[in-house]
């Protein structure tokens, strides 16, 4: 097989290479030690609470350290874009003052390194996708999405029969496999048939094989290497996430990737793909995935979970500090200690540490939240906590809003009652609790019965 051949063949347009790209994203001039990190959500929905622990730790690494933290959307599942998405998770992320040096801003995008959303970058993931099928790491496959439904079934119908049966899909490895010695003539045949094809890697690895990586959270981990010929490029040209996250976090200069755990099974995947481009992998930092409990016991925090809308808390009244400081409470042990050592502080002082982390999982508690959030308030002036009740009304009680409008200085005469001192009272939580923390003062909410 004559690889420059196919690769010309399936991608007649690309004419860059990728040194070109290598002197268009150049090496980032940064002071030794400096770390550069990501934030990559996708627009699919509503922003969930554990999505602020990456952006929380990915932000300190990198400011803490001299170095870029950047927002990078990874918009690559148009069927699953939800719109609106992306806006409200940048305007929830800055709320939360989640900081980005560069990145996909609310009108554009900022920095030397974009284009930041992956939709954009179709013409540099092709670059690379020709470089691996002219090396021999990648293939067409011509098998429909239909096709490869009706060889997942007939796979797991054999399973059910043969409880012996160790060799799991089958019938799509056997697939994958012919397609694999598929000639220039046979690619030549289908793509002048019109039919659509993705891009495949060609895994060299051996699932009886072991690959070990350090995680910078879970320490040493030992996974079984990829032998699975995983999808680069969809019909369309648009990359799954496995391909793109490899060439943008190569391309962009990314040193450090925080995320879930939930993405460890990927890993494999991942560092193969860095090692069939050629490419330095970033360390890596898997975090434990939330806990909440349900009775005796520990369960996983799911999206369907009282709390897990980040949305939630604005609507409730959390002010932003609450929920930064209950997140750096779970981040690292060492927190709370030093937030009482340093009441007035600014939580950016703190100073962060991987090692802090829990790698076996944090608990959320929302009554803890609340706690955190009396405290937080407690500490506020009596002008601060006005304005942050002002700013909530506003979007949430118009007409609490027009009373408090009326008369600003009447209302933050009222929020200085028992304000300020050794011990300041603590029995406002949550803006919205504000109406009937006040109503005494104001004709409209408070009614004398006979």
């Amino acid at each position: 097989m004559d690889y420059k051949v196919l690769a010309d063949l399936l991608f007649p347009n690309v004419t860059e290479t990728p040194e070109e790209m290598e002197e268009r994203f150049p090496h980032r001039n940064l002071p030794e030690g400096a770390k550069v990190t990501r934030l990559g959500p996708s627009p699919t929905g509503f922003m969930h609470f554990g999505t602020l622990f990456p952006a929380f730790v990915s932000e300190r690494l990198a400011h803490l350290s001299g170095g870029v933290f950047f927002l990078r959307i990874e918009d690559t599942d148009a069927k699953r874009e939800v719109e609106g998405a992306e806006k409200n998770l940048i305007d929830t992320l800055s709320y939360y003052q989640i900081n980005f040096d560069e990145g996909a801003t609310a009108d554009g995008e900022k920095g030397d390194y974009g284009p930041y959303r992956q939709s954009e970058r179709a013409s540099v993931y092709h670059v690379f996708a020709k470089k691996l099928v002219e090396e021999g790491k990648a293939y067409p496959c011509f098998t429909t999405e239909d096709e490869l439904r009706e060889l997942n079934a007939a796979d797991k119908k054999v399973e059910i029969k043969n409880k012996d049966w160790k060799s799991e899909n089958e019938n799509r490895r056997a697939q994958m496999l012919a397609q694999r010695e598929f000639t220039i003539e046979d690619v030549e045949e289908n793509i002048k048939e019109g039919n659509p094809f993705v891009l495949r890697i060609l895994s060299s690895g051996d699932g009886e094989k072991k690959v070990f990586v350090t995680d910078l959270i879970k320490g040493k981990l030992e996974l079984t290497e990829n032998d699975e010929d995983f999808v680069l490029l969809k019909s369309d040209g648009i990359p799954t996430y496995h391909f793109a996250h490899a060439v943008d976090d190569h391309l962009m200069g990314t040193t450090h990737v925080v995320r879930g755990e939930e993405w460890l099974p990927s890993l494999p995947k991942h560092i193969q793909l860095f090692n069939y481009l050629g490419f330095k992998m970033p360390k890596y930092l898997h975090i434990a995935q939330l806990m909440k409990l349900e009775g005796a016991s520990k369960k996983k925090f799911s999206k369907r979970d009282r709390g897990a809308a980040v949305s939630d808390y604005r609507v409730e009244g959390y002010p932003p500090e609450t929920v930064i400081e209950y997140v750096m409470t779970l981040l690292n042990s060492n927190y709370e200690d030093w937030r009482r050592a340093n009441p007035d502080e600014s939580w950016t002082k703190f100073d962060f540490s991987v090692k802090k982390m829990s790698a076996s999982g944090c608990l959320f508690d929302l009554d803890k939240l609340t706690d955190v959030s009396k405290n937080v308030i407690s500490r506020m002036t009596a002008q601060q906590v006005c304005a942050g009740v002002t700013d909530w009304a506003k979007d949430y009680d118009t007409e609490f809003y027009t009373e408090l409008s009326a008369d600003r200085e009447y209302a933050e005469r009222i929020f200085a009652i028992g304000r300020g001192g050794a011990k300041p009272r603590k029995d406002l939580g949550l803006w919205k609790e504000a109406k009937a923390y006040m109503g005494f003062f104001y004709d409209k909410y408070y009614a004398v019965e006979d």
